[in-house]
């Protein structure tokens, strides 16, 4: 019997068959994004820029003379610009010192009638002393004290209240209620009118503030963020002088509603305040006063000449 050789197969035929798997094939979508980094529209935009030239400049001759009379003209008006600056800058810098020089003299005016106002109301309060004394007005002296009519030099408290550091905005119930306080780290009048008053209650004699003498007929009112007194603005600080006993008027006011107010503003909305006694304090007579005059209402059927009483 006649055995036939077995054949083997060939294997390496098979291999060269079968195509060799990429050892990244697994990771396609990473391979397809190294290799084609570049989009095709914009590899295409590239490839066209590259035939026509990376320049943007005109070669046409109608485009270049386009571009330089444009540069001209934008030149022309650059310059034309500077030098109407350059020719208006001293005119501008004259009218401004102008300004200077007028707001400089009328205030120095204003000082000097203010000076003037001054020393006539001295004499005229001197004047009135002589009169009264003449007629034999008893505590002449001390109804013109009381009234702010002239100036006054003795003990008593200094209290300074200025604007917390940083005004913050935002509400609040204790103790501003009213929508006009928006803005809590500002000092209002409603605030310094509590402080005036709480002065007053506290045995003060004689208060002012900023140099500002306070009467019986002093308003203390709000004109925007300024603080008017007797329609004067003021500005921040806010120095309060109250003569009388130092120690005793700071512990009376510090113990009182309103100075529990005060206290309530520093701690709650940032605002700051200082109270000291003082050994002495000056404060002048009241800028402006009115004299006023009261006469008796007569009864039924009677006259004021029948009720042997005159004008005071």
């Amino acid at each position: 019997m006649c055995v036939m050789p077995q054949e083997h197969p060939d294997r390496s035929s098979a291999s060269r068959k079968a195509p060799l798997r990429r050892p990244d094939a697994s990771m396609s979508l990473l391979t397809n994004v190294m290799e084609h980094s570049l989009d095709d529209g914009y590899a295409e935009a590239a490839g066209r820029r590259g035939e026509t030239g990376t320049s943007r400049m005109p070669r046409t001759p109608r485009g270049k003379l386009t571009l330089a009379v444009g540069l001209v003209l934008a030149a022309v008006v650059v310059t034309l610009g500077g030098a109407q600056a350059q020719v208006a800058a001293p005119t501008l810098a004259k009218e401004r010192q102008k300004l200077i020089d007028r707001i400089e003299s009328e205030t120095a005016a204003a000082d000097g009638l203010q000076k003037s106002v001054d020393k006539l109301r001295d004499d005229v309060g001197a004047r009135q002393r002589e009169a009264l004394k003449d007629q034999g007005v008893p505590g002449a002296e001390r109804v013109s004290l009381l009234a702010g009519a002239t100036a006054v030099t003795g003990p008593g408290v200094k209290l300074v209240v200025d604007d917390a550091k940083e005004a913050t905005s935002g509400g609040g119930s204790n103790p501003r209620t009213s929508s006009d306080f928006s803005d809590t780290g500002r000092v209002r009048d409603r605030d310094m009118q509590r402080v005036v008053n709480g002065l007053w209650s506290s045995g003060a004699e004689a208060i002012s503030v900023n140099g500002q003498r306070l009467t019986a007929l002093s308003a203390i009112r709000a004109a925007g963020d300024a603080i008017l007194v007797d329609n004067k603005p003021l500005a921040p600080p806010y120095t309060v002088l109250a003569i009388g006993d130092g120690r005793r008027l700071s512990t009376a006011f510090q113990d009182s509603d309103d100075g529990q107010y005060l206290h309530v503003l520093e701690e709650n909305y940032g605002i700051r305040a200082s109270i000291s006694a003082e050994s002495r304090l000056e404060l002048p007579a009241a800028p402006s006063l009115i004299v006023r005059s009261a006469s008796p209402v007569p009864s039924a059927g009677q006259s004021a000449a029948e009720t042997g009483k005159g004008t005071n």
